[in-house]
């Protein structure tokens, strides 16, 4: 075969620093469109943005020659100083060092879209701590209580 053919999906899971709650709503939709420039510069897709103001999750398509780990250090790294430079009274804005990841098979993409949808729902009812747990969980994927 000549060509490289992928479909590379992955939900992604990451919070700000110390779980503080700066992703406001005026913040919300701006920093999703910025952070899907981010990846689009990388010849990614965001497919879909949400979460919650202490975290952040994002389903994306992953172009095959950049690794999930480096994309996910431009995404942090250039919107922090996005979010740096646009609201000065941020100036303690940051990301956690840290994320969770996790394959999605094309078939699942569509679940994967409304579940990021209704996150401001679902966490009225489930703690960011709770879903996280959960899908370590279901992804049998070990994990430390210190860092939870």
């Amino acid at each position: 075969m000549p060509a490289s053919h992928t479909a590379l999906y992955s939900h992604v899971i990451f919070s700000t620093k110390n779980r503080a709650n700066h992703i406001t709503p005026d913040l919300r939709d701006r920093l999703y469109q910025y952070i899907g420039g981010i990846i689009r510069q990388a010849d990614g897709d965001l497919i879909a943005a949400g979460g919650a103001a202490d975290h952040v999750h994002l389903l994306i398509r992953l172009h095959p020659r950049i690794a999930l780990a480096d994309l996910l250090r431009l995404v942090k790294a250039n919107s922090s100083k996005w979010i740096h430079e646009t609201f000065a009274a941020m100036g303690d804005f940051g990301w956690q060092d840290g994320y969770a990841a996790f394959s999605v098979s094309q078939s699942n993409v569509a679940d994967v879209q409304r579940y990021i949808a209704q996150q401001e729902e679902h966490h009225r009812q489930v703690s960011f701590r709770e879903e996280l747990v959960a899908f370590f969980q279901r992804h049998g994927i070990t994990y430390d209580e210190r860092y939870i």
